[in-house]
């Protein structure tokens, strides 16, 4: 007969499975009543979260155009000012080698009458006086240095202002570059959106970076470049005037002062003449004798030639009579005659290098003293060039200082100028 099994385990009551019931059940409706109270605050914060987006999006594209159109402002005044500032350099610059035309102009002036006074220093006994030409001379000679002073010093404080204007552009030009970088980033930052396709996150992107500067020191700075800028344009004009007015002036000078007058060189002439024939004929026998050095020292270097194989032939015989079996290797005369060979070869031939060395040493020296000949017939030659073309010097001055373009450098010679007192003596 079976029999009913029975399975072990907890017996739970009808009341408790109605109460787990229950309970399910208002959980249930607790965590609805949960999920959509949360449900409804997250509408919320989205609602005010996207607004709140959206209006300090826009708030920052107006802060990013204004921003933009204020640095664009000062990018169009920079840029202005640079195209002044540009424009007043070459004006400037103009000016300056006009002021240094003109100083170069009074150089053929004041060469042309120390010339003169240097000319007439050759008189002698009675005829040594001071006549009216000398003293106009002096006087001429005083009023090209005044005038030259005058214009060296306008050059001068035209090439300081150049530096001042260069220096002045170099900041306007960092000033505007730097603006026009700052806008491209700016537009560049105006054009990000949510579909760019270089957007991402970055580290530590609320910073502040080394360097930054406020507001008012920004404006600050271009402020002060643009009006340092206009400052110096301003004394350039001013400059500019003064170096026109002094030109002019020193020109009026000079044409009032200028004299009529011709010396001849020719005594000069003669004696660099001489000078130069001197000079080669030292240079015509110097070369003999360095070719007749040239050829002894080949003969001596063929007789090292020589002797250096008949030292081989002979180091060869000695080394060969080595090899002699048993007591046919003895010191024979022929031995001792081979090694007073060698010792005779190698002193004559350290007299002959030694010989050979002195005769290098002369053909050294005999090449610098050339060298020396040639340089100083270089020298006379250009000085007797010179004087040649110093027979024209009054002849030119009868055409204007400003149409004519000496052929002679007169500045490497009229640098140095004698002192009032020398031109005295």
């Amino acid at each position: 007969m079976a029999s009913l099994s029975v399975k072990p385990g907890q017996r739970f009551t009808v009341p408790d499975w109605q109460n787990n019931c229950n309970l399910i059940s208002a959980d249930a409706e607790h965590q609805r009543s949960t999920s959509h109270h949360i449900r409804q605050e997250g509408r919320a914060l989205r609602n005010d979260t996207g607004n709140q987006a959206k209006w300090d999006e826009n708030e920052t594209r107006t802060r990013l155009k204004d921003r933009i159109t204020s640095v664009d402002r000062w990018r169009e005044a920079l840029a202005k000012c640079l195209t002044d500032i540009d424009l007043e350099i070459d004006a400037l610059t103009k000016a300056k080698e006009a002021a240094e035309d003109a100083l170069q102009a009074k150089n053929l002036c004041l060469d042309v009458a120390i010339e003169c006074l240097t000319f007439r220093e050759s008189r002698r006994d009675i005829d040594v006086v001071r006549d009216p030409v000398e003293e106009e001379l002096h006087r001429e000679v005083k009023v090209i240095e005044k005038t030259k002073k005058e214009l060296q010093q306008k050059v001068d404080e035209a090439f300081k202002q150049l530096c001042i204007l260069k220096e002045a552009r170099q900041q306007l030009n960092f000033d505007h570059r730097h603006k026009v970088e700052a806008l491209d980033l700016d537009r560049q930052c105006l054009s990000f959106n949510v579909t760019s396709g270089n957007i991402s996150f970055k580290v530590n992107p609320t910073r502040v970076p080394y360097g930054t500067t406020v507001l008012r020191e920004w404006e600050q700075n271009s402020q002060f470049n643009k009006d340092h800028a206009e400052a110096e344009m301003k004394a350039s004009v001013e400059l500019r005037g003064a170096i026109m007015l002094t030109i002019a002036q020193t020109n009026n000078e000079l044409d009032a002062q200028r004299i009529a007058t011709e010396f001849a060189l020719r005594k000069r002439i003669r004696d660099m003449e001489g000078a130069l024939s001197e000079l080669r004929w030292q240079e015509k026998n110097t070369l003999e004798e360095i070719a007749e050095m040239e050829e002894d020292i080949r003969q001596l270097e063929e007789d090292i030639r020589k002797r250096t194989l008949d030292l081989k032939v002979a180091h060869t015989r000695l080394e060969t009579r080595t090899y002699r079996p048993h007591v046919e290797l003895c010191r024979d005369q022929a031995q001792y005659g081979l090694t007073g060979e060698v010792q005779q070869l190698e002193a004559t031939i350290r007299a002959l290098q030694q010989k050979r060395t002195e005769s290098q040493d002369a053909l050294d020296a005999l090449y610098r003293q050339l060298h020396r000949i040639q340089t100083d017939i270089g020298y006379k030659t250009n000085s007797l060039q010179l004087d040649n073309k110093c027979m024209d010097t009054r002849r030119k001055l009868v055409i204007p200082v400003e149409k004519f373009d000496p052929d002679v450098d007169a500045v490497s010679r009229t640098r140095n100028l004698p002192r009032n007192s020398q031109l005295e003596l």
